[in-house]
């Protein structure tokens, strides 16, 4: 309505971002090890589910972007929140990394 201001959109706490930087010779993710056989993105995004998003970053269509996170090893999973680094692991979850993982998003308020 003229002459009354608009309601504030409440604010959001922004999703934390899990990156899965893949070689370029990655088409999907390869299998974690035991326990995690095959582990693909979609059940990684069901077991954390809305406060964190995942996405894949392969180093063939986003080269710079792998490159700007310097990792040691593909695949690397990166943790990011507001753009802030909180968790960094080599090679795709293991279930003790998502426990981890878990831990860490506990401390940050996240989940």
């Amino acid at each position: 309505m003229p002459g009354y201001p608009s309601p504030a959109a409440p604010e959001l706490p922004a999703a934390a971002v899990l990156l899965v930087l893949l070689p370029a010779s990655s088409f999907s993710v390869p299998a974690a090890g035991p326990g995690f056989s095959a582990l693909d993105l979609a059940a990684l995004q069901r077991l954390l589910g809305a406060a964190v998003q995942v996405m894949q970053v392969n180093e063939a269509a986003f080269p710079a972007v792998v490159h700007s996170f310097a990792p040691e090893q593909l695949p690397t999973c990166v943790l990011l929140h507001q753009g802030v680094e909180l968790w960094r692991q080599p090679g795709v979850p293991t279930p003790d990394g998502v426990a981890a993982l878990y831990r860490v998003l506990l401390q940050a308020g996240i989940s």
